[in-house]
């Protein structure tokens, strides 16, 4: 049982800190083993030289990672980051970012995901992180 595109807006809305949802993400796919997500463009959250942040990257995949798991499971459970490994690729500058999470092992007490993040209109990647997640319930 997968998660509504509302539900799964429900779990960002009522898991994340403050500071997470002010990145903007909104959930534009879910399934039975992943999750896209869009993170808005915002001048805001680009490095100096223009380029979005790299935190900003990060926070992005292992929060696709939470919604991914959460719709797998047919709803948010306790959960928390035990590992994430992030490849940056290429810079992204002025365009929103899909990043989409995909489960490649779920256990009862263990997850892996592989994220994948590209910026609107390209088709290679800009980044790439490797989630591990302890599931607590």
């Amino acid at each position: 049982m997968t998660l509504t595109l509302a539900e799964a807006d429900k779990v960002l809305a009522d898991n994340f800190a403050p500071w997470v949802l002010a990145l903007g993400l909104t959930v534009e796919e879910t399934g039975e083993r992943h999750a896209v997500l869009r993170l808005p463009w915002a001048d805001t959250l680009a490095r100096e030289g223009g380029g979005l942040s790299g935190q900003a990257l990060m926070a992005a995949a292992d929060t696709a990672t939470v919604v991914a798991l959460s719709s797998a499971r047919g709803g948010f459970v306790p959960m928390t980051t035990v590992q994430q490994s992030t490849s940056f690729q290429r810079a992204v500058t002025g365009a929103d970012v899909l990043v989409e999470a995909r489960i490649t092992k779920l256990g009862r007490r263990m997850a892996f995901v592989d994220v994948v993040m590209t910026a609107e209109g390209e088709t290679e990647a800009a980044a790439r992180a490797s989630t591990v997640y302890a599931l607590l319930a």
